[in-house]
């Protein structure tokens, strides 16, 4: 993720607009990691709004301005890590209306829906920390080792997670078809 130095720079010297336009240029893409690491689009919203508080209180400790992504990130992630602590009393189910855009008569799915549907299956198949690195590689095209550097794991362990989810989820999908 590259941002503009400037503007974390400026963030990081309180300048609230810019830290604004930090959260409007990286929000979505937290927020889509969030929801497929933990399945549930109001746990996904509530860790974003938590890791940007964090942010928002900690970025004048950043370092490296060119770091933002990483850091941000990493914040978000030991959220994601909190809030499935609390799964794991619980259920570890994606809700997969969260995923789908479901039109109108319910009744007749389209074969893109049916495809979504699948998909969440497959995720479904992953623990959540594997779900976390296959959305950042597929769905916001980080590369392993970016997702490494986020992450704070070595480059090699996030290759081979992202290697095997991979493999779980075709195999998944092999089976249903």
């Amino acid at each position: 993720m590259k941002l503009d130095t400037a503007l974390v720079l400026a963030a990081k010297a309180g300048d609230a607009q810019s830290f604004t336009s930090l959260y409007e240029a990286v929000a979505p893409s937290l927020y889509r990691s969030a929801l497929y690491t933990l399945g549930n689009s109001h746990d996904a919203e509530d860790v974003v709004s938590e890791t940007f508080l964090e942010a928002y209180h900690g970025i004048s400790g950043l370092r490296d301005p060119e770091a933002f992504g990483a850091w941000i990130y990493r914040i978000l992630s030991a959220r994601c890590k909190r809030k499935i602590k609390e799964y794991v009393k619980g259920r570890n189910q994606l809700d997969i209306e969260d995923f789908l855009e479901l039109p109108g008569d319910q009744d007749q799915f389209t074969e893109q829906t049916l495809q979504r549907v699948e998909l969440v299956r497959a995720l479904e198949q992953l623990s959540p920390r594997e779900r976390e690195i296959v959305c950042l590689s597929v769905f916001d095209g980080y590369t392993a080792r970016e997702i490494a550097q986020m992450l704070g794991s070595p480059q090699g362990t996030i290759s081979a997670k992202l290697f095997r989810a991979l493999k779980k989820m075709r195999k998944f999908l092999e089976k249903i078809q």
